[in-house]
Parts: C-alpha cells; structure tokens; sequence
C-alpha cells in the first residue's frame, strides 16, 4: 500500500493559517498524492519538532513566525537568496537524505505585485515599513524590479540602517526611521511589520503615501487589516492584504518539492470568496 507523501507547515501560532487549504488546492489540481498539515511549533520545541518530522518520513515543511531564522540554521544547504535572507521558509527533503532550505516568500511577494496586481515597481519610490525576517527575506527580489528609491523604515533606526547596508550592493536602499518619513511621498508603501497582527498600524506621518499610490500588507486575515484601511483612508488607488503573496510563496515551495507549478489565480480567487472578496 502506498501512503501519500507528508508535508506540513510550522509556527506558532499556527490556527490561523490558509497553507494547509492552498497546498491541498495545489494537489487536487495537480494530481499530486500528498498530505499537508498545520502544526504549532514554538521556537523551543523546533529542533526536535523538525527531526521527528523528517526521520518518520516528512518531504518537506514551510517554517513560518517564530521559525524563518531557526530554519536558515537547520538546513545543510540553502538556496542563495536564502542564504542572502538568512531566513528560510520551506525546507525541502533531498534523495541522499540532505536537508535544503529555501526561502520562497520574496518571489511570492514579486509575483502578486507584478503579475496578479499589474504594479509597476522600477523606477519607483518603495517603502518597506519593518527591518525584521519578513522585510529581510522580500528586499533582495524588490531590489531586483530596480526602484528608483527604496526606504526601510523601523521603530529602531538602527536596525534599519544596518539591514540597508546588507542589501546596499543590490540597489538605493537606505534605512530610516519612522519619523524621519515626514516630507517625504512613496508610490508604494509594503508592511512587513508585526503591528497588524495586533491591530495596530506603524506611526506614520501624514502625506506619505503618493497620489495614486498603493499600499500592500504582507499580514492577512479574514477581515482587512488594520494597515489595510489606513491605505484606503489615505486614498490610494490598491490598498491589499498578502493572500496573493501566500499563495504565491506556497506554488512557488510546491514546486520545488513536486516539479510542478500550480496555477494560483484560482486559488487565490477561493481564498477571497471564503472571505466575502471579490476574485
């Protein structure tokens, strides 16, 4: 009897999350026989959690938060941009028994900006609010669409401009903090912050956002996010969640772990319709 092949994704917390659903989309629209659960993983437990998981017979696993750094340390061998990131977000299971990281999510952020939202990011002005994994592990793809400008903006200054130097090489990046954005416009304003995900919104100044402009919040949930409606009351022309960057990420690590890429726009246009959107 042949069982299907097990993937599964940590974190913690881990009750919220789509990938279980996406990657089962993923597998039925594919023929792919797989598994694919969600398991709440603290930081702590992860080590042992993660050797269990391949030594029963696991092919692969996303790492989500708290995780990203504690994979990039567990690989035996990481992909360049997750070495660049020094953070990896699915770990994939190879044939002499080698563990591989990857990190999948700033292709996935890439993807549903140029491809499913018809933006437009060369020669703009970019504003990547948060210097920690996620804005970490989205810069270097960003980078490479050539803005005219990209700002990294944290509560901790410091953070910022040492994460610009990392990445200075691949473009203008520069670090900054919240308040030094007065007086300054940005046509597209990303999110990487944990702050929606306690309801709240980084301190921004007013006017920052560019006529037409758009915002993105790498966060998601069942209802628009809190950065999500600051957008739509700043006025800009798109102001969206990361649902399409999470299905995005997810084909992108399906791939690497099954040979073959999915198309995503349905499942993407399944998520919103579970959430009262619009496909």
């Amino acid at each position: 009897m042949t069982f299907p092949d097990r993937y599964a994704v940590f974190g913690h917390p881990i009750g919220h999350s789509q990938s279980p659903r996406i990657h089962a989309l993923f597998a039925a629209q594919t023929g792919q026989s797989l598994t694919y659960t969600a398991q709440d993983v603290p930081a702590e437990a992860f080590e042992t959690a993660v050797r269990e998981f391949f030594a029963t017979g696991g092919k692969g696993l996303n790492c989500t938060v708290p995780l990203k750094e504690l994979a990039f340390a567990w690989a035996d061998s990481l992909s360049e941009r997750a070495a660049r990131a020094k953070a990896v977000n699915t770990l994939a299971l190879r044939p002499d028994g080698a563990v591989f990281g990857d990190n999948t999510d700033g292709e996935g952020l890439v993807r549903d900006l140029t491809g499913n939202l018809g933006l437009e990011i060369g020669g703009r002005r970019v504003l990547l609010l948060g210097a920690g994994g996620a804005g970490r592990g989205v810069l270097a793809p960003l980078l490479a669409l050539a803005p005219g400008r990209l700002v990294i903006a944290n509560r901790t200054v410091a953070k910022a401009e040492i994460l610009a130097g990392e990445f200075g090489d691949l473009g203008p990046v520069v670090g900054r903090g919240f308040a030094d954005l007065a007086g300054e416009s940005f046509d597209l304003i990303l999110n990487a912050t944990a702050a929606s995900l306690g309801g709240e919104v980084p301190d921004l100044p007013g006017g920052i956002l560019a006529a037409g402009g758009s915002c993105y919040d790498l966060a998601y949930g069942k209802e628009p996010t809190p950065f999500v409606r600051w957008g739509g009351a700043a006025g800009a022309a798109l102001s969206v969640d990361g649902i399409g960057m999470l299905v995005e990420q997810a084909a992108v690590a399906f791939e690497l772990w099954r040979g073959v890429r999915p198309a995503t726009r349905p499942v993407i246009a399944a998520l919103n319709a579970g959430r009262g959107l619009a496909a």
